[in-house]
C-alpha cells in the first residue's frame, strides 16, 4: 500500500490499482476551498497520467461528512468574475470527463458542493448516515457545479427541483430508492464495497470500460439515432482488438481472462 500526502487537504492511498482520494478538512466537515479545489485537479491530472492506476475513488475523512459543500466564508466574498471563472464546475467537469471510472464513495454529509462532487462521478456508493441535499437557494444562489443538469438526468426532474428548491434533505435509503445511489452500506464497509466495486471494474476490459464511458456520457444527450451510432462506432472498434479475442477466448476456455496482456488494438 503507498500513501501519498502531497497536500494535506487532499490524502491519496493507492491500493492494487484503485487510487482513493480523500477530502482532509475535518475541523469544517470537509467543506472545499479554493485550496482543495487545486489541489484535487492537480491529482485528477497526475493520476489520468498514471498508468497504474484504473479507477478513482473519492470520500471525506471521518464518519460524517463527505463534504458538506463550500465553504461560506469564501462564497461571500465571490464577485460575478468567480461565478465566470465557475472554478468548481470546472474541477467536477474534469471528474465527469475522467476516462477512468469514478467512483463515489459518500459517508456522512453531501451538501451543496459535496452532493455535486457525488454526481460528477461514475457510481456512488453511500453509508447509512448519509445524507444528500443542494440548499444553495437558501444563500441566494443556485447548485452551479454541475448540480441543476446532473441531478435532473439522475433521478428525473420532479425530485429534483424540489431539492433544489425546498433545500431538502435526501437520507440514504431514499438515494437508494431514486436511484442516486447504486448501493448502501454500514459505515465500516463503505471503502471496502468501494474498493470491491472498483476491482469489479478492473476485472473487465479496459478499453470496453473507457468505450462505454465515453458512448452512454456522449449519447445521453444526443438523439436515439445518433447515440445508437455511437454504440455501433464503438462496438466495431472493439471487434478489432486483442481485448476482444481475450475475452471471448477466455469465456470458450472457461477461464479468467487477462486483459492486462491483450489491452491493445491490434
Amino acid at each position: 500500500m503507498e500513501q501519498n500526502s502531497a497536500s494535506p487537504v487532499i490524502l491519496r492511498e493507492d491500493t492494487d490499482g484503485v487510487a482513493v482520494l480523500s477530502i482532509n478538512r475535518p475541523e469544517a466537515l470537509n467543506a472545499m476551498n479554493r485550496q482543495i479545489l487545486d489541489a484535487l485537479s492537480a491529482q485528477l491530472t497526475q493520476i489520468a497520467q498514471d498508468d497504474s492506476i484504473d479507477v478513482l475513488v473519492f470520500t471525506g475523512t471521518g464518519t460524517k461528512s463527505f463534504v458538506a459543500g463550500a465553504d461560506i466564508n469564501e462564497l461571500a466574498q465571490r464577485t460575478p468574475v468567480d461565478g465566470l471563472a465557475a472554478r468548481m464546475q470546472t474541477v467536477f467537469s474534469q471528474i465527469a470527463a475522467s476516462a477512468k471510472p469514478t467512483i463515489a464513495a459518500v459517508n456522512g454529509f453531501a451538501f451543496g458542493g459535496g452532493h455535486e462532487l457525488a454526481l460528477a462521478c461514475d457510481i456512488r456508493i453511500c453509508s447509512e448516515n448519509a445524507q444528500f441535499a443542494l440548499p444553495e437557494t437558501g444563500l441566494g444562489i443556485i447548485p452551479a457545479a454541475g448540480g441543476t443538469q446532473r441531478l435532473v438526468r439522475l433521478i428525473g426532474m420532479g425530485r429534483a427541483i424540489d431539492m433544489m428548491l425546498t433545500g431538502r434533505r435526501m437520507d440514504a435509503l431514499t438515494a437508494l430508492t431514486a436511484g442516486l445511489v447504486t448501493e448502501l452500506t454500514d459505515a465500516q464497509s463503505l471503502l471496502e464495497t468501494a474498493h470491491h466495486t472498483a476491482q469489479r471494474i478492473r476485472s473487465k476490459g479496459p478499453l470496453a470500460i473507457r468505450l462505454v464511458k465515453s458512448v452512454v456520457t456522449h449519447g445521453a444527450d444526443a438523439s436515439m439515432d445518433t447515440g445508437l451510432l455511437l454504440e455501433t462506432l464503438a462496438q466495431s472498434l472493439l471487434y478489432s482488438t486483442d481485448e476482444k479475442i481475450e475475452g471471448t477466448q477466455a469465456f470458450i476456455d472457461k477461464r479468467k481472462p487477462d486483459f492486462r496482456a491483450a489491452s491493445r488494438i491490434s
